[in-house]
Parts: C-alpha cells; sequence; structure tokens
C-alpha cells in the first residue's frame, strides 16, 4: 500500500460543504463589483521575482523572508509565487498599454504564498480579494474604495470592523521624517529589540508598527511623520476624512499606521476587528502612485485595498 500523502502545511484542502461558504461569498463579491462598475482581471501565479524586489522593497518582510522563490531550470530565471496581487496587476496593466489619462477599476480573487509560520488566520497558501482603482489621482477614489469594503461588510452582515487611516505623504517628505526618525532612534538605541535594530537604517518606519510591548513607550514619542506632510498632502488627507464624514464611514486616525510595501504613499487604511484574536487586520490597503513606474510603465496613479478571504471566512462563522 502507498505511504498516504499530505498537504504542503500552511496550505489547506476546501471540502464540501466549506467550498459551498466559499462559493457563496465570491457570488457576493462578483455581483457587488458588477453593480459597481469594478471588472475582473486575473494575472498569473508565478512571477517574475525582479517584480517584487523593485515593487514591494528589498528590505521588506516579504522579500526578506516570505516569497516562494526558485530558478526555473530551462532558462535560468529567478521566479517567485505571487506573494501579493498589486504589483502583478500593474505589470500586467503595464504592458497592456495602459496610457496616461486611462481609467480601470478592476478586481480579482485568487491564491497567494508566503513562507510564513502557519496559525489561525494565517496560511502559506492564503486567497485574497484585492480591488484597484487605476487612474484616479484624487482623493475621492480613496474614499469610494472605502466605501466599497463597508458596502461589502454590509452585503456580508458582519458587524464589529472598524476603520483605521493615516496618510503616508510623498517620498519626500517621508524622506525628511526618516531622517529625523533615525536620529531619534539612534539616541535611544539601548530601548531598541533586535527586530528594529536590523531595521534601523533599512526600513525604520517599520519599526513603529512593532508589536513588541517593551518599546511601545519608545515609538509612541517618536517623531511623526503627519507633521513633516505639506500642504498638498494635508489637503488630500483633509478632502479623504470630508467625504467619510460626508457618508457617514466612521474612522480613527491612527498615525503609528504603515505599511509592509514600500510602493505606498498618500492615504493608507486599515479595516480591523478584535474579532480573529492577533490577526485583527481584515482589509488593507492605500495610495499607490509610483508603483506604475517601478514595474516599467508610464507614471500613473493608483489606489486599492486587499482582504483576507479565510479571515472574512472566519468572521461568517
Amino acid at each position: 500500500m502507498a505511504e498516504k500523502l499530505s498537504a504542503v502545511k500552511g496550505m489547506n484542502d476546501i471540502l464540501p460543504p466549506e467550498s459551498a461558504r466559499w462559493e457563496w461569498f465570491e457570488n457576493k463579491v462578483r455581483a457587488l463589483m458588477a453593480r459597481c462598475a469594478y471588472a475582473n482581471v486575473r494575472t498569473p501565479v508565478v512571477e517574475p521575482t525582479a517584480l517584487f524586489v523593485r515593487g514591494l522593497g528589498e528590505v521588506t518582510d516579504i522579500v526578506e523572508k516570505e516569497m516562494y522563490t526558485f530558478v526555473d531550470q530551462l532558462n535560468n530565471e529567478s521566479l517567485t509565487l505571487r506573494p501579493e496581487g498589486t504589483a502583478g496587476v500593474m505589470r500586467a496593466m503595464a504592458a497592456s498599454g495602459l496610457a496616461e489619462g486611462d481609467e480601470r477599476r478592476v478586481f480579482y480573487m485568487g491564491p497567494m504564498f508566503r513562507h510564513e509560520r502557519p496559525q489561525a488566520g494565517r496560511y502559506r497558501q492564503f486567497h485574497q480579494l484585492d480591488v484597484e482603482a487605476l487612474g484616479f489621482a484624487g482623493p475621492d477614489v480613496d474614499a469610494e474604495l472605502i466605501v466599497l469594503a463597508c458596502d461589502l461588510w454590509a452585503e456580508l452582515g458582519l458587524t464589529g470592523i472598524e476603520l483605521e487611516i493615516n496618510s503616508l505623504g510623498q517620498p519626500a517628505e517621508r524622506l525628511a521624517h526618516r531622517t529625523a526618525l533615525i536620529g531619534y532612534l539612534e539616541a535611544h538605541a539601548d530601548l531598541l529589540d533586535e527586530d528594529a535594530r536590523r531595521r534601523l537604517h533599512s526600513n525604520p518606519l517599520r519599526i513603529l508598527d512593532t508589536k513588541n510591548p517593551a518599546m511601545q513607550d519608545l515609538v509612541n514619542a517618536a517623531p511623526r511623520l503627519m507633521d513633516h506632510l505639506g500642504a498638498e498632502s494635508l489637503a488630500h488627507f483633509d478632502r479623504l476624512k470630508s467625504l467619510l464624514d460626508a457618508h457617514r464611514v466612521a474612522y480613527r486616525v491612527n498615525p503609528r499606521l504603515v505599511r509592509g510595501m514600500d510602493y505606498y504613499n498618500l492615504s493608507v487604511f486599515e479595516f480591523v476587528t478584535t474579532q480573529l484574536g492577533s490577526q485583527g487586520t481584515v482589509c488593507a490597503g492605500g495610495r499607490y502612485d509610483g508603483l506604475f513606474e517601478q514595474v516599467g510603465g508610464k507614471a500613473a496613479p493608483a489606489v486599492g485595498w486587499a482582504l483576507g478571504m479565510e479571515r472574512i471566512l472566519e468572521l461568517l462563522k
């Protein structure tokens, strides 16, 4: 008798009747996206490794230690199972010749892959719903996407999900804040844990997102990015807040909210819940106006969000 084979750790089978819940959720998503004129796109599961190194940033956790990367022996080419979907969509749109002034609203669902310790709500193969609006420069579409996520919670009957927002400003503003932040952290180097010391000069903004209780007082007193934003960035953020107020969307400004990828600018946001333990973020996104150029396309604004489908289905239980 042949040896029984098991699924790879952290990569789960979805069988009936559980698969019926997935189909119900996917049908809800497709119906909502059709009503809001978001068209479906599908990109490869495997992409050139350089796409993620260039788009996400060399010193991000995903690139440094979470990607499934291998060499295609036929072409001696480094390939990676996609750890997220946005970079691939930007590559596809750039390759399709998205011209300046073109506008697209798209969504997609599918598996992503990250090599990390499997736990409840976090798997090595997981599934995301991603929604992107391409070619729109103003905060109006930032608000549109946030309202779209709120509409999805209503469609699914979900409650207890709260919105946090922040602004990361523009690259020059982040650079000024980065210089101030590094100087502050260097002056308190004896209070930094090993992970923070490793990130101090490569990605200091991520230190502000630390979950280490011993460092909370330190990061709470750190220089704030909001204090380095210029008039245009502040106006963008103020307009976003006024639009959310007009749509009666409750939110909390979290000045420590950052993103794990390097490509974000201006608006960033997360939907969080206390119903899933430590895995409290169910949907996250923001604006990434420079990503098109990073993957070889023409300059074009973009904004989007992604949610973990497993986490949403766990909430639905």
